[in-house]
Parts: C-alpha cells; sequence; structure tokens
C-alpha cells in the first residue's frame, strides 16, 4: 500500500526520518539492517536508502527540491540547513551574515565586539566574564550584520554538537603584540572543524611592541596563510581601543558572506537555533533565538529540543518589541515551558497538541538513546563498514611539545588504509572540558600521551559520549588505533545479565530516601551489580545499587522468589510496578 506520499531530502537522519513518517527511530534502524545499513539514531542515510524503508512502512517517496548553498569545501552541512533543504531556488532571497568571534582570553574579543556596536560593554562587566543577551545587529553600507555575542569558542562549539553551527563566518581575534596562543590554536581547530570561512582581526596594532609579520608567520604555521602572503585568509589590522579599521573589518565581512551565497526564504518554513535561554525569576524562561528561515511572529508556537510553548513576546537586540523577525535576526522571547539549551533547532508549529506530541516523542528518543553506547575506537570498523566513517579524527594532548610531533608522524603513517586518519588538534596539557567538547562536536576520539583527564573532563566525556584513551608508550597507542582501523580491536566490555525484579511497594526511609521492596522473578539481584530501571517501556534510570537487604539483613546478592529492599544510588522516584533489571559489565579479554 503506497496511497501515503513523503517528500525527502538527498540526505536525512534516522530520527528526522523516523518522525517524518510517524513511527519510532527503533522500527526505522530495524528495516535498516534488514536491508544490510548498521545505521545510529543521528546517521545520516541517502534518499534511495531512505525511500526503500518508506515504502516498507507504506509510503511513496519522492525527491525534494535541493537547497542551493555553496559551502566550504568539504564542509558538512548543518542540521537547520537540512531541514530547510525543501525550499525552491527562487524563493531564496539574501540575508544577513551571522558572525561569531573567537580568540584567545585578552586579545580584546569583548573590546571589538564593543568597538563594532559603539556601545561601552566591556567597562561594565562582571569579572571580565562576557555579559550579553546573547547577539545584535550593525549595518554597513546599508546592509544588517548579525553577531552572536557569545563568550567563546566552547559556546560556539556546543552549538555546533547539536548540528546548529549558528555562525557563517568566524572572526578570529589575535593580538598583534602577542602572537598565536594555546586558546588561538584551539579556536582555529574548533573554526576548521565547523568548516566556516576564517577572518582574521589582527587586533591592538596601535600598541608600540605590535609585530604583524611575525604573527601572519604564526598563522601561516597554521594554515591560514594571509591573502597578501598569496593565501586565502583575509587578515585585516584593527585596533579595538583606538576604533581603527573596524570599517574595513565590516567590509571584509561582506565581501565574504557574498562569496559564500548566503541565503533563505523569509516566507518559508520557519526555523532557526537557540543562542542562549535562561529562567528569570520575574519573567518566567527568557530565551535568544536566531531566525534562520522563514520569518517568526509573536503568538507562534514554538518547539526548541525538550521545550514548547507559544510566543508571548518578542524583543530585538535593543530590548524594544517586536511582531516578526526576517531571517538571521536575533530576538528576545518569552512563552517557552522549559529552558532548551543553546544550539537547539527550534522550529514553528501550528497548534500546541501537535508541538506536545513531537516534545513526547523526542523525550521517548532520548530515553532510547540514553542506553546507546559511545564512540570508541573499537567501533570504528563497523561505522566504516556502515559508510558512516570516512576518517578518524584524533584529538592528541602530550606532556611535552617534543612529544607532539613524533607522535603526529605516527599516527599520520596510518592513513595508509581504508580509513584516513586525521589530527583535528594538537597540544600539550592535560585533557580538558574543551577537548571533549570539541571532540563531541566533530566526532573525534581524544588520545593523551603521558597527561591525565581533569575530572570534570571524564564526567562530560561520560555525558557527552565522549571516548578517552591515555597512554605511556607510543607504539601501543598506534598498534592499538591501527587495529582499530583493521576491525581488529573487542569491546572492553560486555553487559551480562544478572536478573530482574519487580518493584511491589515503596517505603520512604529518613536521610536514605526511598526502599523499593522487590520479588526478585529471574536470576538474582546483587549488590555489586549495574541496575537498569525500566517503567514500562521507558528507561527511566541507569546506575548503581546503594544498599541491599533481605528481610533487615544487609545481601551481597538475592536469588530468583525472593524478596529484597533495594536502595538506588542518588534516584528516589521509584513507583510500584517498576521493574529492575540487574548485570555487570565484565571486561573482554
Amino acid at each position: 500500500m503506497s496511497d501515503k506520499r513523503i517528500e525527502l531530502p538527498a540526505g536525512i537522519s534516522v530520527r528526522d526520518f523516523a518522525l517524518r513518517i510517524k513511527v519510532s527511530p527503533i522500527d526505522v534502524i530495524k528495516k535498516l539492517m534488514v536491508n544490510g545499513v548498521m545505521a545510529s539514531i543521528n546517521q545520516m542515510v541517502d534518499y534511495d536508502t531512505a525511500a526503500i524503508v518508506a515504502a516498507e512502512f507504506g509510503y511513496e517517496a519522492a525527491p525534494e527540491e535541493a537547497l542551493v548553498v555553496e559551502t566550504v569545501e568539504g564542509g558538512e552541512v548543518p542540521l537547520w540547513r537540512q531541514k530547510i533543504a525543501s525550499e525552491k531556488d527562487g524563493d531564496l532571497k539574501a540575508r544577513p551574515p551571522v558572525i561569531t568571534i573567537l580568540g584567545h582570553v585578552d586579545h580584546g574579543k569583548t573590546s571589538l565586539l564593543d568597538a563594532i556596536r559603539q556601545t561601552n560593554v566591556a567597562g561594565g562587566e562582571a569579572g571580565g566574564i562576557t555579559q550579553h543577551i546573547g547577539a545584535y545587529q550593525v549595518e554597513k553600507e546599508g546592509r544588517l550584520i548579525t553577531f552572536l555575542d557569545t563568550p567563546g569558542h566552547a559556546a560556539f562549539t556546543a552549538m555546533r554538537a547539536r548540528g546548529a553551527q549558528g555562525a557563517d563566518i568566524v572572526i578570529l581575534v589575535v593580538a598583534a603584540d602577542d602572537g598565536v596562543m594555546p586558546q588561538t590554536k584551539e579556536a582555529i581547530a574548533h573554526a576548521k572543524a565547523a568548516r566556516v570561512p576564517i577572518i582574521v582581526a589582527l587586533n591592538k596594532i596601535d600598541k608600540a611592541n605590535a609585530n604583524p609579520d611575525r604573527v601572519k608567520q604564526q598563522l601561516a604555521e597554521q594554515e591560514l596563510v594571509p591573502d597578501d602572503w598569496g593565501g586565502n585568509t583575509t587578515v585585516v589590522p584593527v585596533s579595538a581601543k583606538q576604533r581603527q579599521g573596524i570599517g574595513d573589518l565590516l567590509a571584509a565581512i561582506l565581501m565574504v558572506a557574498d562569496s559564500i551565497d548566503i541565503r533563505a526564504n523569509p516566507q518559508g518554513k520557519v526555523l532557526g537555533t537557540i543562542i542562549e535561554s535562561e529562567l528569570d525569576k520575574t519573567k518566567g524562561v527568557m530565551a535568544t533565538l536566531l531566525v534562520q528561515n522563514g520569518t517568526l511572529k509573536n503568538g507562534d508556537i514554538v518547539v526548541a529540543g525538550m521545550a514548547y510553548g507559544r510566543l508571548k513576546a518578542m524583543f530585538d537586540y535593543r530590548g524594544k518589541p517586536v511582531q516578526k523577525a526576517p531571517p538571521a535576526t536575533p530576538v528576545r522571547v518569552m512563552g517557552l515551558t522549559g529552558v532548551p539549551s543553546a544550539g537547539e533547532i527550534f522550529e514553528v508549529y501550528t497548534n500546541e497538541r501537535e508541538a506536545r506530541e513531537v516534545v513526547l516523542k523526542r523525550q521517548q528518543v532520548n530515553k532510547e538513546q540514553s542506553t546507546a553506547s559511545k564512540m570508541s575506537l573499537e567501533e570504528l570498523f563497523a561505522k566504516y563498514k556502515a559508510g558512516e566513517l570516512l576518517e578518524l579524527l584524533l584529538i592528541l594532548k602530550a606532556d611535552v611539545q617534543g612529544s607532539l610531533e613524533p607522535i603526529i608522524k605516527e599516527v599520520n603513517n596510518l592513513s595508509s588504509g581504508e580509513i584516513n586518519v586525521k589530527v583535528l588538534y594538537a597540544e600539550t596539557g592535560n585533557i580538558g572540558e574543551n577537548d571533549v567538547m570539541l571532540a563531541s562536536a566533530s566526532k573525534a576520539i581524544i588520545v593523551g600521551f603521558n597527561v591525565q583527564a581533569e575530572v570534570a573532563a571524564r564526567r562530560l566525556a561520560e555525558s557527552e559520549g565522549v571516548s578517552i584513551r591515555l597512554y605511556d608508550i607510543i607504539y601501543r597507542m598506534t598498534e592499538d588505533i591501527e587495529k582499530a582501523l583493521k576491525g581488529m580491536l573487542q569491546p572492553e566490555f560486555t553487559e551480562k545479565p544478572l536478573g530482574k525484579a519487580q518493584v511491589l511497594a515503596v517505603f520512604p526511609v529518613s536521610k536514605v530516601g526511598k526502599i523499593a521492596g522487590c520479588r526478585v522473578l529471574e536470576g538474582e539481584i546483587r549488590r555489586n551489580g549495574k541496575v537498569r530501571l525500566m517503567r514500562g517501556t521507558d528507561l527511566v534510570y541507569q546506575g548503581e545499587i546503594s544498599s541491599l537487604k533481605h528481610e533487615k539483613d544487609d545481601a551481597r546478592e538475592v536469588r530468583q522468589g525472593f524478596e529484597c529492599g533495594i536502595n538506588l544510588k542518588n534516584f528516589n522516584d521509584v513507583v510500584v510496578g517498576d521493574m529492575l533489571e540487574c548485570y555487570l559489565l565484565e571486561k573482554t579479554v
């Protein structure tokens, strides 16, 4: 039966495809497996594959008219661009470019933003940290330019990790007296990973010890060869303090924007990116939205991640109320039911019931995803076979600079096989949160040599699904990577089911929390086991057992047919009828 028609783009993620045909992503993944395609929920599948699966669900597929967008060579198309791929070329109009500013601390990012908008923001800051509403616009030669006033590359990368890539162009601020510093290199890595054009603002040229030629040499070493040296990188000398060169920088932005053909359909589907959001004690949820297609209107029903709501008020970057916002316009809005994360894609829906259903589906998918394993070396070959992986991206951290060069050389020698190995970023020092965010956004693996991973970085890596590998011998590191590329490595851990128990009663205990009174239905429940709490088909909790008791005594294990009391670590939302699944993670030899 194929009486239902659906238009599909040239490429679509499994998640979005499932939403379009109104089925569970798990069912789509199963159908793909039957057709010989191993795909994760976020993997892109081509039109032909999606059309075959659509037919199996009773849909007749037809290709959407693709959006013509020039991207940087080798660039990945951001999620919001994928979503407006159905817009017709004739409906697309030029829109203002969206700019973000990155660079080393103290090199003048905030002062440059201040100089651009001609207001003294920098002087009124608390502790040197950028205080902002998220975005603003300026005018040059009768054309608008939108600036994302973000605190730095961590926020920029957090957005890109969610498929947003809110900026069209990156301004890299480098101090003429200080040159390329570690954070400058990090910012370059983030911008290159996003594959957006980079314009260098060579700041502080008014200082007596400024050395522009030395900085240009350093930039060339980072593969950013200045245009006056025969390269492709526009370098604009500026002085934020003296307000010099600001007009030249804005002109350079417009020139680069014209070369990459930035367009949108003001009358088309309304969507964009969440720049930032917060819960205000008096106003409720306040969020800054960057419209990227269509025209957002006051009263529209917006869905962003797990939040939705009807917009009650909209304000421009100056705080003035507005009724509508065309493409590339930042607006502050009220009316969302929850606080969405920066980088979430927002869309407009026709009614609140439809918006609520979309959010409920996303919550279900999110729970299903929480059981998914993280990207690790062991999965590389399987992903390559599935056509998902074309190159292995590595972030290298080493104890000293002298260690980096031989490691990079060894890693590059591994690129002769089926999968290309590429070092995205290499630097000295311990593994930090910024490294993890870059790895998450770029689907890279972090490799450390004679360094440690900071506690916060480990925690973030666990939540973001980033694999961190630490080594003290170079050949062992290259051997592991080589084995992974050849599909020889086995998983480090395998899951061994132990037993199941059902919650029959819940007892609140002071200073402890809630004790779940359970009966063991299968196998056994072990005190040292991991546990998964299922409520129907929903995964509600996954973690550890804090205490296990049989009658009133502490127990190491409780077998089938017996009753026990279970307290879950850092979790108290247990209800009668919940099912507990106990298992062990065993290291594979």
